[in-house]
């Protein structure tokens, strides 16, 4: 079996720089920035009703050109970043401007939760942000 501590996966300053390394690249807007954060079987889940699961870093990186023309000027804030071995959980404050003429700014709390390789790239990546308070945003009518 061998020692388990060789066998651990990243430690907890490894696992904050990578999580941090990804939000910078996120608010850089760079596509494929964002994409080398991630490794080659990245899982990309979303609890929202209106996000879109996708898994392969191929496949993530496909979608990130339409996600950054949808949501102009994105940006997350860091609100809080707890981290411990391999996986973090991280609350932020995202804002954007939407593709939709005459659509002001979009401001949604929620958290990451990720989990970190040993190679210090985002394995995988759970969003739980309310989509319900986007829409109300989108259309304070309804």
């Amino acid at each position: 079996m061998g020692d388990p501590l060789l066998n651990a996966g990243p430690d907890a300053g490894l696992t904050r720089a990578a999580v941090l390394g990804y939000v910078e690249a996120l608010n850089a807007h760079d596509a494929d920035a964002i994409a080398a954060r991630v490794s080659e079987d990245f899982v990309n889940e979303h609890t929202s009703a209106m996000g879109r699961d996708v898994t392969g870093r191929a496949n993530y990186r496909a979608n990130l050109t339409v996600f950054l023309a949808d949501f102009a000027d994105l940006r997350y804030d860091v609100e809080d970043l707890v981290a411990e071995d391999d996986r973090a959980a991280l609350a932020y404050l995202m804002s954007f401007r939407p593709a939709v003429p005459g659509a002001g700014t979009v401001r949604v709390r929620g958290v990451f939760r990720f989990r970190v390789g040993p190679d210090g790239l985002i394995a995988h990546r759970v969003d739980y942000w309310d989509s319900g308070e986007v829409r109300r945003q989108l259309d304070p009518s309804a």
